[in-house]
């Protein structure tokens, strides 16, 4: 379980595919108190620490969640988004994040503002997943609250510190995210569809 608060950026050092895994190797600054068997957040993806080695460690994506994320575009030298695990019994600063990604979206429009930015990403309504305003949805793992939700988009206000200090400040047109939608919004969905 996660929040959605990123705690640091990691920088991705060796991509190594194995069959159909791909085995990332991160640098981050968090590395030292980590260890294996742990889960971390990685642009919103849950992955386990397979290996610990000084400044870096490594985990694993399988197939499947390459499929399903954006981490099979990702190459040496790229940013990632990186949260631990929440501390039960500690503040829930964001909403719930489970690590799981429902879908990828891409980033249609990035406008600066007079001190904020506005992102508005487009994705695939069909798999049925929905946004409302002043909801929650985890973009890269960055909990946000929807500003503007049509059928198939959703807008985010960014504020600075979340631009500089999360991947925000790397995104363009084009750029392809991870989107885990709202947990409960998803269940609220699943059981109207269930009632038709």
């Amino acid at each position: 379980m996660f929040t959605g608060i990123i705690e640091t950026l990691g920088k991705v050092e060796k991509l190594e595919k194995e069959g159909d895994n791909l085995h990332i190797s991160i640098a981050s600054d968090i590395t030292s108190e980590l260890k294996i068997d742990q889960s971390v957040a990685h642009n919103g993806v849950c992955l386990t620490v397979v290996a610990v080695n000084e400044n870096c460690y490594t985990v694993t994506a399988i197939e499947e969640t390459l499929n399903k994320t954006s981490l099979g575009n990702l190459v040496v030298g790229d940013a990632v988004n990186l949260e631990r695990a929440m501390i039960l019994g500690a503040r829930l600063d964001g909403h719930i994040v489970q690590g799981h990604v429902d879908q990828t979206g891409r980033c249609i429009v990035a406008e600066k503002m007079d001190g904020s930015w506005i992102f508005t990403f487009r994705y695939d309504s069909s798999l049925n997943n929905v946004t409302i305003e002043k909801g929650s949805i985890t973009v890269d793992g960055v909990s946000l609250t929807v500003v503007d939700s049509k059928k198939d988009t959703f807008s985010v206000a960014i504020i600075p510190y979340t631009f500089k200090h999360t991947g925000f400040h790397t995104y363009k047109a084009g750029t392809i995210v991870n989107l885990e939608f709202d947990v409960i919004g998803k269940y609220v969905s699943r059981l109207l569809e269930l009632r038709n």
